[in-house]
């Protein structure tokens, strides 16, 4: 595996571009790398990325078994900051004092690191409207904290998010039902996350909530024609905001044959690298 991340930083090195922007991914995009997370760092930093968008699974306070203050510097000796991560702690309705301790353990870890947000990847609201509500009143209450720590609260959708409960759709109704300071969307655009809305209608009708993108196709950015990004991207900046994620996403897990794994790897991180590209092109993307 190591040949892989090696020929992707050769070839990189090889390549000139103009001045590099800021561009930023969700680590999830290499998971099939995170047995060596370090030479994945290396890969990224060697691409071009300057911030990742970590996680803490189950709202753990370490990196990949790493302390915070280990993730950060492992990640600060290869010029990449941690800006967000993908991190929540499940809501224990009978114990709310017990799930808030664990969301300030998941914070200070965080704040520790660096970053500015902290976005729940995906939740269980509830099957009922009211169980939906007393989630959204358990969310205000942590979005509160994560001020404490100089962070912002926020939530990526998937594609359950847009069904509905008693007539009312998920997303729509927690966006009514948190306030605007303490929960932000972070919209991924991708089709498959989006159910059968429009993100475009949600970036008009929520300009204040959605605070950041997750940047998402099949496959490379922009390769499927199906996602109007730069229309997208264009509004996003109208509304006020800046920061995108690029999440790129091969559907292969590691096997046994070793030249098929290293195949798999040529392509997952020639597609990484020519997401970074394509956000260094977009003149959308700052």
């Amino acid at each position: 595996m190591r040949i892989v991340f090696a020929l992707v930083a050769a070839f990189v090195m090889m390549s000139s571009c103009a001045t590099k922007k800021e561009v930023g991914i969700q680590i999830y995009s290499v998971r099939q790398s995170f047995n060596n997370i370090e030479a994945a760092l290396d890969s990224l930093s060697a691409i071009g990325y300057t911030t990742i968008e970590t996680l803490n699974g189950g709202g753990d306070p370490k990196c990949f078994g790493y302390s915070a203050d280990e993730f950060k510097a492992l990640c600060d000796s290869r010029s990449l900051s941690i800006s967000s991560t993908h991190g929540a702690v499940n809501f224990d309705r009978t114990n709310e004092v017990a799930t808030i301790e664990k969301w300030r353990a998941l914070f200070s870890s965080l704040k520790t690191m660096g970053a500015k947000y902290c976005v729940i990847p995906g939740y269980h609201f509830g099957s009922t409207l009211e169980e939906v509500k007393a989630t959204c009143d358990h969310l205000n209450r942590v979005g509160e904290i994560a001020w404490e720590y100089d962070l912002k609260l926020g939530y990526h959708n998937h594609k359950g998010d847009f069904d509905k409960v008693e007539g009312e759709t998920i997303l729509d109704y927690v966006i009514a039902n948190t306030d605007a300071d303490k929960l932000f969307i972070e919209l991924d655009v991708c089709e498959h996350n989006m159910g059968e809305a429009n993100p475009m209608d949600y970036l008009v009708a929520y300009p204040e909530r959605i605070q950041v993108l997750h940047l998402k196709d099949d496959g490379v950015l922009g390769a499927s024609g199906k996602v109007d990004f730069d229309a997208l991207l264009q509004r996003f900046a109208a509304n006020g905001w800046c920061d995108t994620y690029v999440e790129y996403e091969l559907p292969f897990n590691l096997g046994d044959d070793a030249a098929q794994n290293e195949k798999n790897m040529q392509q997952l991180w020639q597609g990484v690298r020519e997401c970074w590209q394509w956000m260094q092109n977009n003149e959308w993307i700052k």
